[in-house]
């Protein structure tokens, strides 16, 4: 009997091959993870603007509903994390029961201008309506129109309306959205793609 064996340099991978393979997954890697992280951030702040969005039509329907006004506030919930409310028991702290869109700690959000989004001015001025006082979170009338509380009662000033930025920090770049609140209550959400601003 005799032995086979294969011939030298004909079974597998040799060292330097290996290390070779190794070095090429760990560029690809380098290359594509900040390019993955920046899609899984703008995905992010999309979801969370479409929340927020959600969360103000249901303050709206709820005070049409209901005839009454109800306002949007925010809150920290236990480990840190922000959230927006509906605020139905209009005692300015969350109860439960009331509406809430948890936004997490990785998503910043200011309401009003003066945020620093790219190109906010344009924008804003591109609405054609004037906007609520910055810092100023949305709230709706018996008539499901946007309103400021005051002293018990949300008096609507024509032609005025809301908005809020919403912002992610990233490697490459900050993601930016903006949810919108026409003069007539619709609630429109927006999108920055780096040159423009575009309604989602």
């Amino acid at each position: 009997m005799t032995d086979r064996t294969a011939p030298k340099g004909g079974q597998g991978f040799s060292l330097i091959e290996m290390v070779i393979a190794v070095a090429m997954i760990l560029v690809l890697a380098a290359i594509v993870t900040p390019s993955l992280s920046n899609a899984i951030s703008i995905i992010k702040v999309r979801y969370s603007a479409n929340d927020l969005s959600g969360l103000i039509q249901k303050a709206r329907i709820e005070a049409a509903r209901k005839n009454t006004f109800y306002s949007i506030e925010q809150t920290t919930l236990s480990p840190g994390e922000v959230a927006y409310y509906v605020d139905l028991a209009k005692s300015s702290s969350f109860v439960a029961g009331d509406p809430l869109v948890e936004l997490g700690n990785q998503v910043s959000v200011h309401s009003g201008t003066g945020s620093g989004a790219p190109g906010e001015t344009a924008f804003t001025t591109g609405l054609s309506f004037t906007l609520y006082s910055s810092g100023v979170l949305p709230s709706f009338n018996a008539r499901g129109l946007p309103c400021t509380p005051s002293s018990g009662t949300c008096p609507q000033t024509p032609g005025q309306g809301f908005i809020c930025f919403l912002s992610r920090n990233t490697v490459l770049a900050t993601i930016w959205a903006s949810v919108v609140v026409t003069p007539s209550g619709r609630v429109q959400v927006w999108s920055y793609d780096g040159t423009n601003w575009t309604q989602i």
